[in-house]
């Protein structure tokens, strides 16, 4: 499908780096500094949207998209990502304690239970947040709010569905007349695959996948895509943007969200008895190594 965006030399050229980690603009708000310690969790996650909403740009994510496009941070397996993630702790997750492959584990062992037939979804799950990995130094050790936290376009009008839409109105977007109507840069049902997401796990690993050439039908990569894109399934907001095939791909998208939100549990799996069923499904749906 062509690129649906209206002006496509608004397409900005990728950045030149100076090191392998890609440059965060001195301009661009840190998470760091802005809260105390002691002011509990919830305090964490409003910063980190307020962080993410003023700095989440179309310029932004076009840097992200074409720095990370390059896919020469590192090379590795599936499951060995898996491992890695346990290094990583979510700022933006208000009540996950437990280690980030545990998640994995549940949301794809619960989903499993109840659609035995589906493995493709099975193995969905436990993908599905592998792009966490960017906050870690080999990866650009990219600042929380350019990683996890709920998504939203870019080169439209925020909708006020957004967590926290107060601090949008300090992003440079929220007043330039190309970006602040309601289709933006865009046209209605012109497919979400052509619209900008703002940059974060999600969109890094859909893209890894897509690369690396997966065999896992459509509706997994939205799922990939789209798992933390909650104005969208929750509020339907920015629908127009949706066509047919996204249409259909968000039913399978509404199913995987409840095992998303609410398979969490205090009784973990147990990782070495399921990790050769895991790695059948790989082998199945993924090369054995995987440029990053």
């Amino acid at each position: 499908m062509a690129m649906c965006i209206e002006n496509p030399e608004e397409i900005a050229t990728p950045w030149k780096k100076k090191e392998m980690q890609p440059e965060i603009s001195d301009q661009l708000v840190s998470n760091e500094g802005d809260y105390e310690a002691d002011n509990g969790r919830n305090d964490i996650v409003e910063q980190h949207y307020k962080s993410s909403h003023i700095n989440q740009t179309v310029d932004f994510v076009k840097r992200m998209r074409a720095e990370y496009e390059k896919l020469d941070k590192a090379e590795m397996g599936i499951w060995e990502c898996c491992e890695l993630l346990n290094e990583v702790v979510d700022d933006s997750d208000p009540d996950l304690d437990e280690p980030q492959i545990q998640h994995l584990l549940q949301s794809a062992e619960a989903i499993r239970k109840d659609y035995p037939n589906e493995d493709w979804l099975h193995l969905t799950a436990l993908i599905h947040d592998l792009g966490k990995i960017l906050v870690l130094p080999q990866f650009g050790e990219l600042p929380q709010w350019a990683v996890v936290g709920d998504t939203f376009p870019v080169g439209c009008a925020f909708d006020e569905s957004n967590v926290h839409f107060k601090y949008f109105k300090e992003n440079p977007d929220f007043n330039n007349p190309k970006y602040n109507t309601k289709n933006g840069i865009y046209s209605e049902g012109c497919g979400l695959d052509n619209v900008l997401m703002s940059w974060g796990h999600d969109d890094y690993m859909c893209m890894v996948a897509k690369e690396n050439g997966t065999t896992l039908p459509s509706a997994a990569l939205f799922i990939v895509r789209y798992h933390s894109f909650y104005p969208l399934h929750k509020y339907g907001a920015y629908a127009q943007f949706m066509n047919e095939e996204d249409k259909e791909n968000m039913k399978w998208l509404k199913i995987f969200n409840k095992y998303d939100l609410y398979s969490k549990s205090k009784v973990l799996v147990d990782v070495e008895e399921v990790k050769p069923y895991y790695e059948s499904l790989i082998a199945k749906y993924f090369p054995a190594k995987l440029k990053w």
